[in-house]
């Protein structure tokens, strides 16, 4: 089977239609459509149903469209290896970051582009627990995530050690504490992120312990907007300590140490464990491990 038809086929799913994906191929809409009809006629199914205003893919057309992607991030795993051969410092790396660990990358990345100015970076922000199936698949190259995916189809390294961090107001009343015992947190009101995480369930289990109620009243999206309404005293909040650490030190949030909940978080970059990393890839790894990590 040749790859041409699957390339235009994947174009087509993707665009939503033969015209547009005529014009991103540089091809005849009838050259595109004659194209699909061969793929079709090759494989003996059909891939699209055209009786609607809109392309919809048939159950056979979504998983070719599947193999399409494959094929797709194996010609590029194609294309950076004979790009790094031709050049050592030249090729691409693609990474896969939550919101709060896109924060800690942010030192690494500017180290790395520091020694390797021609290598083409791109961090994708993705769900943390979608990232291992993306490096098992190739969509990435590494990524970084906050728990130990436990698959044999991955290595995992932990490259720093951050803490959850109880944040409030400077304007709170609990904001002069060292400490405070989690029964006093009973009358708050926690501003809580509304992605599922193993953190989230942490802390609901503690509080469940210590059979205090936690009034999860405002949930937010991101980090950011969890954040800034901490910062107008509008509730508290459990937030990754790297996500708050440039506040804390300008006074526009203040940390008190919840007694019975310490929790730790250990970010791990990730990595297929079966598939050789490329270069830019290696050179990434090592310049994480280096002297400023922990």
């Amino acid at each position: 089977m040749e790859l041409y038809p699957l390339k235009v086929f994947l174009t087509v799913a993707t665009e939503k239609s033969f015209s547009r994906a005529g014009e991103k191929l540089l091809r005849t809409q009838p050259a595109i459509s004659l194209a699909v009809q061969r793929l079709e006629s090759e494989l003996s199914e059909k891939l699209l149903d055209r009786t609607g205003r809109e392309l919809v893919l048939t159950d056979a057309g979504k998983i070719v469209l599947e193999y399409c992607r494959r094929f797709e991030n194996l010609e590029r795993e194609m294309d950076n290896a004979l790009a790094e051969l031709r050049d050592m410092a030249a090729g691409r790396l693609s990474i896969g970051a939550n919101e709060s660990t896109c924060l800690y990358l942010l030192k690494h990345i500017e180290s790395y582009r520091r020694l390797y100015p021609k290598v083409k970076v791109q961090v994708r922000r993705t769900l943390s627990s979608k990232i291992p199936a993306q490096l098992i698949d190739g969509d990435l190259e590494l990524g970084v995530v906050s728990y130990d995916p436990e698959d044999d189809r991955l290595e995992s390294r932990i490259i720093y050690i951050d803490h959850l961090s109880f944040v409030l107001s400077p304007q709170h009343r609990f904001a002069g504490r060292k400490s405070i015992s989690i029964k006093e947190l009973g009358m708050e009101t926690f501003i809580a992120h509304n992605v599922l995480s193993p953190y989230r369930e942490v802390v609901i289990k503690a509080f469940q312990r210590a059979k205090v109620q936690l009034n999860m009243d405002v949930e937010m999206p991101t980090v950011e907007t969890i954040r800034k309404m901490v910062q107008k005293n509008e509730g508290v909040a459990f937030l990754p300590k790297m996500c708050v650490e440039q506040e804390l030190e300008q006074g526009l949030l203040a940390e008190v140490e919840v007694e019975e909940l310490r929790v730790d978080r250990k970010i791990r970059l990730v990595y297929p464990a079966r598939r050789a990393l490329s270069h830019a890839a290696n050179a990434f790894l090592e310049v994480v491990q280096g002297p400023k990590s922990e």
